[in-house]
């Protein structure tokens, strides 16, 4: 078991009409980004860890997994963050063919590449199997080995995007980086866990929760009381998942442009919110899925349908009970209740949210692009 589901990382939209935005969007940045990574794919070092997978193929590890999603499913699943950001930094820069403006652009290059290497270290980092030490044996060396390898791949990624960061010589950019760092952190001892260190949702609460708005202030998020409060804790957890990360590369990119602070706290909220956006999205998609893999017991829907049902809550508060699941019988009461509207609520109020702070950014060809990855 790995401590992420698939939704974590990726969805899938509509294939053919999700290509092609990609391309469109493409061809208005001027490359394919799925490229943005060959440099870090291809370098040595990160050809000597890909070598030490080999040893472990037949195996049930999630670095398996992980690896085949990154390597496969560039155009056809994953949320094209780097994308995104190179769009928004388009419809913010002069359109001159200065040295400066050059500079300018490479710059925003490498901080959306950076962005996107911090996820995926992130990502691979969490996909470790927990084994405890008095059931180490002969049985689990392959599975001890994987852990390494994967934590030797998340380190050489993370490592990278720091110095790629540290390239680009702005105070201001490292400090909104850092923040971002700080809540992946801090979002992996947030609320309780199972063996697995697999997130497990907070006992429905009676309403006394507070009511959290995203801001871009800096300081760190303001996760109490919102434990047991579906869409407040859902908001949290999707936050310290990669959402003010997101944040922060869409405000850092509008920071390099010399664009008003005012400029700033828009990019930022709008990343926020299409981050929360397509993870509801995400999320909706998983519970309508016929397929028999488990489903996040801290998703949007799982959240509200807890809070409708308490009984759902009994069945998983027990983490001993965790591995024998049936998450088959979770979905079939899921659907029972409201959750399922509830999340598609909560889904079409952060894309409207994204898509009004992205049109603050002007009417041209690059917010045009955004909102199509948005609508679909």
């Amino acid at each position: 078991m790995t401590n992420l589901t698939q939704e974590d990382f990726s969805f899938h939209p509509p294939m053919p009409q999700w290509s092609k935005i990609i391309r469109e969007a493409e061809k208005i940045i001027g490359y394919p980004t799925s490229f943005m990574n060959l440099r870090w794919l291809l370098s040595d070092e990160f050809a000597n860890l890909a070598v030490q997978l080999r040893k472990i193929v037949g195996s049930n590890h999630p670095i398996l997994k992980t690896a085949k999603t990154l390597l496969n499913n560039q155009h056809n699943n994953l949320q094209p963050w780097g994308l995104i950001i190179l769009l928004l930094s388009k419809a913010t820069n002069e359109s001159t063919h200065s040295v400066q403006n050059t500079t300018l652009v490479e710059h925003q290059r490498m901080l959306a590449e950076l962005t996107e290497m911090i996820r995926t270290g992130h990502y691979i980092h969490r996909g470790l199997l927990n084994i405890p030490v008095e059931e180490r044996d002969k049985t689990t060396d392959t599975s001890m080995f994987a852990n390494k390898i994967a934590i030797l791949i998340g380190d050489y990624l993370l490592v990278t995007a720091n110095g790629m960061l540290a390239r680009l010589k702005n105070q201001d950019l490292s400090y909104l980086i850092s923040t971002a760092l700080r809540d992946l952190s801090e979002g992996e001892f947030f609320g309780p866990r199972d063996c697995q260190n697999l997130p497990l949702p907070g006992k429905p609460s009676d309403g006394n929760s507070i009511n959290f708005k995203i801001s871009n202030d800096t300081a760190p998020l303001n996760n109490s009381n919102v434990l047991g409060s579906p869409k407040e804790e859902w908001m949290i957890r999707t936050l310290y998942n990669g959402g003010t990360l997101f944040g922060r590369g869409c405000e850092g990119a509008v920071l390099l442009a010399g664009k008003s602070a005012a400029e700033q706290k828009q990019a930022y909220l709008f990343g926020c919110h299409l981050c929360l956006a397509w993870q509801a999205a995400s999320e909706l998609q998983k519970f309508s899925s016929t397929s028999k893999e488990p489903v996040s017991l801290v998703s949007a829907p799982f959240l509200f349908a807890i809070n409708e049902n308490p009984e759902l809550y009994d069945m998983v508060k027990d983490v001993h009970k965790i591995p024998s699941l049936d998450f088959e019988d979770i979905k079939a009461k899921v659907a029972e209740t409201n959750a399922i509207e509830r999340t598609k609520l909560l889904y079409s109020d952060n894309a409207s949210k994204a898509i009004r702070y992205i049109n603050m950014f002007g009417n041209n060809e690059s917010v045009d692009a955004i909102k199509r990855f948005i609508e679909t």
